[in-house]
């Protein structure tokens, strides 16, 4: 089992088979990330993936969970995307959960019966990037998903019994559109309900285009108080009926976690607490991607 380094998975990935489907990510234009530089994209052989899965399977028959990689396995057509799930569901009888990186805009393609056949054959849950609810934001940093498909992309799938776990980016829109970033992203995850949701803080990486923009002057990144203070506003703002919520990235200066709305006021007082300088913030050594 061959997989092509580098790997990017969920924190709460940790434990589950990383099947490699597809190399680098289908939409690679996102100017603060350099994940998949190294990786241009496309499709493994299917082939090569069976192989892996069955492999796999011959070591660790009683796998339960499987991470779909890389960056958006859901590009891919039902044709191919089905005998994939349905290879892993002979291979491991104990499977409970299949589970994926995905763009708004490739399951805003999908119709409600391809995204129920991917939710029958255990594709239960995915992780998506909003980044910003601003789409001023997303398009300076030139995401190709917009806030709408994002949030259409959510519904769509919860209505085939397929989870969402959505992704803030704090400090994504700099000083200058650190408000419209706040403003956006709590009307749009609103809007969105996701079932889990997580705060990263935006960390530049050399050599990308957002780094370039740093270094020109066009870009001024937020300081920690800065970034605490984006976190607090948008919790503020959050009316969400049920959502698990993680701020535990090792990007974040600060680790969170609760569930909303009943660890809504416990969570903005530790921040406040932060923001006051009474509780110890992640060194700037210990932070990472």
């Amino acid at each position: 089992m061959a997989i092509v380094e580098p790997v990017i998975r969920p924190p709460s990935e940790a434990d589950s088979f990383l099947l490699q489907v597809t190399l680098g990510c289908s939409s690679d234009s996102c100017s603060f990330c350099g994940a998949y530089k190294s990786k241009p994209f496309r499709v493994k052989d299917p082939k090569e993936i069976m192989a892996d899965i069955d492999g796999y399977a011959r070591r660790y028959p009683g796998t339960r969970r499987v991470f779909l990689m890389d960056g958006d396995v859901l590009v891919l057509a039902n044709g191919k995307l089905v005998p994939i799930l349905e290879r892993l569901e002979q291979a491991f009888p104990r499977l409970c959960r299949v589970s994926s990186y995905a763009n708004g805009s490739n399951i805003t393609r999908k119709n409600d019966y391809e995204l129920t056949k991917l939710s029958e054959h255990k594709l239960s849950l995915i992780y998506m990037g909003l980044e910003s609810g601003s789409q001023l934001v997303l398009d300076r940093c030139r995401k190709l998903s917009s806030v709408q498909e994002m949030i259409e992309a959510v519904h769509k799938s919860a209505k085939a019994r397929i989870k969402s776990s959505v992704i803030v980016l704090l400090g994504l829109g700099g000083r200058k559109y650190s408000g419209e970033h706040v403003r956006g992203t709590l009307e749009a995850l609103n809007r969105m309900q996701p079932r889990y949701l997580s705060f990263l803080s935006l960390m530049v990486i050399p050599g990308t285009p957002l780094a370039e923009e740093v270094r020109m002057g066009n870009f001024i990144e937020l300081n920690p108080a800065e970034l605490l203070k984006e976190a607090y506003e948008i919790i503020k703002g959050l009316d969400l009926k049920q959502t698990i919520f993680r701020s535990n990235h090792a990007s974040n200066y600060l680790a969170l976690e609760g569930t909303f709305p009943k660890d809504k006021p416990a969570l903005l007082n530790i921040l406040k607490a932060a923001m006051q300088g009474d509780v110890r913030l992640r060194p700037e050594s210990l932070r990472g991607l």
